[in-house]
């Protein structure tokens, strides 16, 4: 009797082993887990792998797929910088091991009163140096909402907070001012997000794209505009406004509004650069 039961015994053993060979191995990703500032998705493999995607799905937006890259101990992951997190995201982690494929999906979700988040939010950059950002009380935002903007210029770079947060008549923070930017190169890219707290309720964050440097920027008009006469017409001159970000002659284009006594205004092209 002894003999039959450890027979049956070493049957069962046996056909679990077979399951976990034919159809039942544990998959080989773990510890799947989204940096929302960064926009990284990592994780670790717990064997060999010979194939991995990832994707990322937000509403609104096509999906985008990328093969994975390998960090620090084995470390891999993937980067989404452009990606916008504040209506929710679904990542998914796509591998094939020893034949097999495997699929882990993250889910992850931009918590707090749905319309109590900042809203509307632009910022524009002048006077070289300067910028301007502004946004809008959430329509269900609590009496005590504090909203917090942060920005940064890389995925990996600092991030900082605003120093200068401007109020409006009761008190909410709806805006910033930054004094100081620093040195400007064309290939500034800013990400900006606000989030908020309330002691009322959890407050979700909103965030974008990055924006490229020049497309904030806006310009002062033109210095020392002269007109001369040259009996059969004028000649009109301008200089260009100092600008933190260098564009060509086919970029920045002006226009004359020309103005005669008696007659309606009338605009007229004006060259790129200085000139007539």
């Amino acid at each position: 009797m002894v003999v039959l039961l450890d027979f049956v015994s070493l049957l069962v053993l046996l056909n679990s082993a077979c399951s976990m060979v034919l159809g039942e191995m544990e998959s080989p990703i773990v510890n799947l887990t989204l940096d929302p500032r960064k926009r990284i998705l990592s994780w670790n493999s717990r064997r060999t792998v010979t194939q991995q995607t990832c994707t990322i799905a937000t509403p609104l937006d096509p999906d985008t797929s990328q093969e994975p890259q390998v960090g620090n101990n084995d470390t891999y992951f993937c980067s989404f910088p452009n990606a916008v997190l504040h209506r929710g995201a679904t990542l998914t982690v796509n591998a094939t091991s020893e034949g097999q494929e495997f699929s882990e999906e993250l889910a992850f979700n931009n918590s707090g009163k749905e319309g109590s988040g900042a809203q509307n939010l632009s910022c524009v950059i002048y006077n070289i140096r300067l910028m301007n950002c502004s946004w809008t009380r959430g329509p269900a935002a609590p009496a005590d909402v504090r909203y917090q903007l942060y920005t940064w210029t890389s995925l990996h770079g600092n991030v900082s907070e605003c120093s200068h947060y401007i109020l409006d008549s009761a008190g909410t923070r709806v805006g910033c001012h930054f004094d100081e930017l620093g040195e400007g190169h064309t290939t500034d890219d800013y990400f900006f997000l606000v989030n908020g707290t309330s002691s009322n309720t959890d407050i979700p964050f909103l965030d974008f794209p990055s924006v490229n440097g020049p497309r904030l920027e806006k310009y002062n008009p033109p210095a020392n505009l002269t007109v001369k006469d040259n009996v059969s017409h004028y000649v009109i001159r301008w200089d260009a406004p100092a600008m933190r970000y260098s564009l060509s002659n086919s970029v920045l284009c002006y226009a004359l509004d020309i103005q005669k006594m008696g007659s309606f205004s009338k605009r007229e092209p004006g060259s790129p650069g200085s000139g007539d």
